[in-house]
């Protein structure tokens, strides 16, 4: 894992949990309003898994929750190893990802894995590379769309709502998109 910082503590990021928040190097996607741009590639600041694993043995007794975020998780090719030793020291697990990597996703609700997923949808369909600043497969976010909201697993999907790239008509458009049973956050 290619991990760039932990923060210790935070009461707000995992809801009802008391939790740390793993930060990911690397992202598939280069959003213009991004605020951790510092994390998309290798040539940002790295911590050692070692730090991790003393800070989370450390902590068992004070914290239950632990939130993996980015950057995007599912890029990195031992995340599912890394939650399975996660889950090991008894804490519960929130991932935090753009939906690109739908095999993962799959893989880790199959494998019991999260215990709360937050899912950015980051525009209506047809202005989803626009926004991204890249090439996305469509195909893969809607079918994280459908994987996350009909999984039985606690979730929400958020959509940042930078206004130079996203109106209230897109905003509309992107809730349309949303299950109806599913929880959406404009941020």
């Amino acid at each position: 894992m290619k991990i760039a910082a932990i923060q210790p503590l935070s009461l707000s990021d995992f809801p009802g949990h008391c939790a740390a928040i793993i930060f990911t190097v690397g992202c598939n996607l280069r959003c213009h309003y991004c605020h951790n741009k510092n994390l998309w590639d290798e040539s940002c600041q790295q911590i050692s898994e070692q730090e991790i694993w003393t800070f989370l043995r450390s902590k068992t007794k004070k914290l239950d929750g632990v939130v993996i975020t980015g950057g995007e998780p599912t890029i990195q090719p031992g995340l599912v190893e890394f939650i399975k030793k996660i889950k090991v020291l008894g804490y519960k697990v929130k991932l935090n990802t753009n939906g690109a990597n739908a095999d993962c996703i799959r893989d880790l609700i199959n494998q019991d894995l999260i215990d709360y997923i937050a899912m950015d949808v980051k525009a209506p369909f047809d202005a989803y590379e626009k926004v991204c600043g890249t090439k996305v497969s469509l195909e893969n976010i809607k079918e994280s769309l459908l994987l996350v909201s009909s999984s039985k697993i606690p979730h929400e999907f958020r959509t940042t709502w930078a206004t130079q790239w996203l109106n209230e008509d897109d905003i509309g458009s992107i809730k349309a998109i949303i299950p109806k049973h599913s929880k959406h956050i404009v941020q």
